[in-house]
């Protein structure tokens, strides 16, 4: 499905962008970009924005 897109800037860890890429080859998407549209896809329409938001689930907080 193809709809509008606005372009916008992020900034991310490498480590992240790695699994964006990742997430797109095995799944064979057309780049790291629709990988990262698919997860705030599931997150709008079928994750549980408690179970997603509502947890501090930091990697680099040590």
């Amino acid at each position: 499905m193809t709809g509008f897109k606005i372009k916008v800037s992020l900034q991310i860890h490498p480590d992240a962008y790695q699994m964006l890429q990742t997430v797109a080859e095995k799944y064979r998407l057309p780049d790291a970009d629709k990988a990262l549209r698919c997860l705030l896809d599931y997150a709008a329409t079928d994750g549980d924005w408690d179970e997603i938001f509502g947890k501090v689930r930091c990697r680099r907080c040590g």
